[in-house]
């Protein structure tokens, strides 16, 4: 087979974007010139690589197999571009990471100071829930990965770097707010508002709950903390946030942090990459900012 690298590029373009015309636009070409080359690389192939349906677009199995070989092959040009870059003392380059949504509420402090040290450095950030992230991390999308539950049928490079404690929240006029070591049985006659089935704070409440065999009585399940606690501050019930949530305050916007015994429950943030994955300079520099940033601000 004979396909060019930046061939390889266009249809990783192709895979991402979903869109003949958008990998085009990404690889600053047209879109006739974009049709020809991918029916060069499937001439090359010999093999059908994508099909549309409707007007829908979606990779064959082959297409999908070129696709994590196209993304290997530019993650370690790069890789290669920017240990040049470190050997001739420069700190340009790329990095890309996915983060679940709960982390909003720091990374982005974290994500600043370092491109303060390193204004050339060019980041890309996906902020998903749970489910999103661990799917990026199966198809090696990101160089690093944020999270509070990290899958335990990957093996991976692994360091947990921040408590994330997990608390109950309820409204700041409710009763409840007000008393100390509530029992959790209690709470069996109020209704719970959870995350999504999926999310690191929800497996973390769910596994607390089958371990006291406390079965809460569901009224929602959001997808975000915003959603829980308006909803708690709205009287719909009493709600499970990492605390993170309310910016690790006790109270925040008509919602208040209650002490039910056996919470906060522990949990903690990881800093997460595949094992077998040799991190970029700009990765480990960011991983060591990271890491260097929370230990100082204990």
């Amino acid at each position: 087979m004979n396909v060019s690298f930046r061939q390889l590029r266009l249809f990783l373009a192709l895979a991402e974007t979903g869109s003949v015309s958008a990998a085009a636009k990404v690889m600053h070409i047209t879109q006739p010139t974009a049709s020809m080359q991918l029916k060069e690389i499937t001439q090359s192939v010999g093999l059908p690589l994508y099909e549309l349906v409707g007007k829908k677009l979606f990779l064959t199995e082959m297409g999908l197999e070129l696709a994590q070989t196209a993304r290997a092959v530019a993650q370690s040009w790069e890789a290669f571009e920017q240990n040049v870059d470190a050997t001739k003392g420069l700190s340009r380059g790329k990095l890309r990471i996915s983060v679940v949504s709960t982390a909003k509420y720091f990374m982005p402090h974290l994500i600043g100071s370092f491109c303060n040290q390193h204004p050339a450095i060019d980041l890309s950030l996906e902020i998903l829930n749970r489910d999103g992230v661990v799917q990026r991390l199966r198809d090696n999308r990101d160089e690093l990965y944020i999270m509070s539950m990290p899958p335990k049928d990957m093996d991976l490079g692994d360091e947990a770097f921040m408590p994330n404690p997990i608390v109950v929240i309820a409204p700041t006029s409710d009763p409840l707010a007000k008393l100390s070591a509530v029992p959790l049985h209690e709470l069996s006659q109020h209704r719970f508002i959870f995350r999504e089935k999926g999310s690191g704070t929800r497996m973390a409440g769910d596994q607390f709950f089958r371990k006291m065999k406390f079965r809460p009585n569901v009224r929602l399940e959001l997808g975000s903390n915003e959603a829980i606690k308006e909803s708690v501050a709205g009287g719909l019930g009493v709600g499970v946030v990492s605390r993170h949530a309310l910016h690790g305050q006790l109270n925040e916007n008509g919602v208040s942090v209650i002490d039910v015994q056996g919470f906060p429950l522990p949990s903690a943030w990881h800093i997460v990459y595949p094992s077998g994955k040799k991190l970029s300079p700009v990765a480990l520099a960011f991983k060591q900012h990271v890491l260097q940033q929370i230990r100082h601000s204990r």
